[in-house]
């Protein structure tokens, strides 16, 4: 999956005693209501936000991620987190990457409006 906003927040990176390292970053989506999305990057991912900074637009590839826990007392609730794996830079005013739809007609064949078979004088149909 890809999300698409503008870098927000970018967090400094947490290590924990386990040696796990985590950083986070917040991109606010570009809709009618923009939305403040949560994104972590772990381990060797945590380096892709080193080039960032806020206020770029960015594509980000991601993962969703689900968990069960169970508290003491036997409920059971979900968590989600939301993982990324890609960063991509987005041109201001497009998306960088894929084509615009300008130029994806530019290389569409021209259209005709005449008739192929207008030259063809051989009429072999039987009837």
């Amino acid at each position: 999956m890809e999300l698409q906003g503008t870098v927000k927040k970018i967090t400094d990176v947490q290590t924990f005693a386990s040696g796990f390292q985590k950083r986070e970053m917040v991109i606010l989506t570009q809709e009618q209501y923009p939305q403040p999305i949560n994104i972590e990057f772990l381990q060797d991912k945590i380096n892709l936000l080193d080039a960032l900074k806020e206020g770029e637009n960015v594509k980000v590839g991601i993962n969703i991620r689900g968990r069960e826990w169970v508290s003491p007392q036997g409920e059971t609730k979900y968590f989600n987190s939301i993982t990324g794996w890609r960063v991509e830079k987005v041109m201001d005013g497009g998306t960088g990457s894929e084509p615009t739809q300008a130029s994806s007609q530019q290389s569409a064949a021209p259209v005709s409006n005449e008739n192929p078979f207008a030259g063809d004088d051989d009429d072999d149909l039987p009837f």
